[in-house]
């Protein structure tokens, strides 16, 4: 048994590493040379993770161009080999990858553009959980809100860039109109990505609405959360954000503190 799992560790790394083969694999193949039998596996295994790649960043192909993608593709399987059995975790280093990849500094919002779209790739993957109802509430006492606690839903990812991220993400998106135009130059974005009704959505927070999110995604008390962000935002909102956040099934449920 140890003599096979050596020969099949080996083999993986003949396929994604380009070590040489053994003879074993060598002699396995009477009718085609060694390389060419290799290079079958090693264009199966690349193909195999230009297809995940391209699953989990459609945005991006569709920014770049196809050609432009495998070769991005490319580069990018060479210095991160697979990890996982399930290809739906494969590429989350990609917009770091994106970041220092010469051939894409030009398009300086590329890489926060990825960013965005890993985190919904991961929103769709994410475990499904409850709708909440903010009637739910009335079930606490009022001195009792303060110490309230909210479950978000496990999609629920905030991204945010110097570029209109979002903006980008929705002009590319297949329900998307036709005629659009984006400004890049048109400021900072701060995008929340949630998923209701089994459908990744993107939309803007602003900034009271994002530091108070941020806070009670760390499970920080409604009392304490909201304090603190109206230290900071004086004009931050708390019953228009908790009716947005309950439309888009972040929050999901809630609970009295320890």
């Amino acid at each position: 048994m140890t003599e096979l799992i050596d020969q099949l560790s080996h083999f993986a790394q003949t396929i994604v590493q380009g070590k040489e083969p053994k003879t074993q694999i060598t002699n396995c193949y009477a009718n085609y040379s060694q390389n060419t039998a290799i290079e079958v596996y090693r264009n199966n295994y690349r193909g195999n993770l230009h297809d995940a790649l391209a699953g989990a960043y459609p945005v991006i192909k569709l920014l770049v161009g196809d050609d432009f993608f495998r070769m991005l593709a490319l580069k990018f399987i060479e210095h991160n080999p697979s990890r996982s059995a399930n290809l739906h975790h494969y590429g989350a280093e990609l917009p770091d990858f994106v970041a220092s990849f010469e051939p894409a500094q030009a398009l300086a919002y590329l890489s926060d553009t990825a960013t965005l779209e890993w985190a919904c790739h991961c929103a769709y993957f994410a475990n499904d959980a409850p709708l909440f109802n903010l009637a739910q509430l009335a079930q606490f006492a009022p001195d009792q809100h303060p110490y309230l606690v909210f479950d978000l839903h496990p999609a629920t990812r905030i991204v945010r860039s110097l570029y209109p991220i979002s903006a980008i993400w929705l002009a590319h998106h297949p329900d998307a109109e036709v005629d659009f135009q984006i400004d890049l130059n048109s400021g900072s974005c701060i995008a929340l990505v949630c998923r209701r009704f089994n459908k990744v959505e993107v939309i803007n927070l602003s900034e009271p609405e994002a530091y108070w999110l941020h806070q009670i995604l760390t499970e920080t008390p409604l009392g304490g959360s909201t304090m603190t962000t109206l230290e900071h935002y004086p004009d931050f909102n708390l019953q228009t954000t908790l009716v947005k956040l309950v439309e888009m099934n972040v929050i999901t449920g809630v609970k009295l503190g320890a």
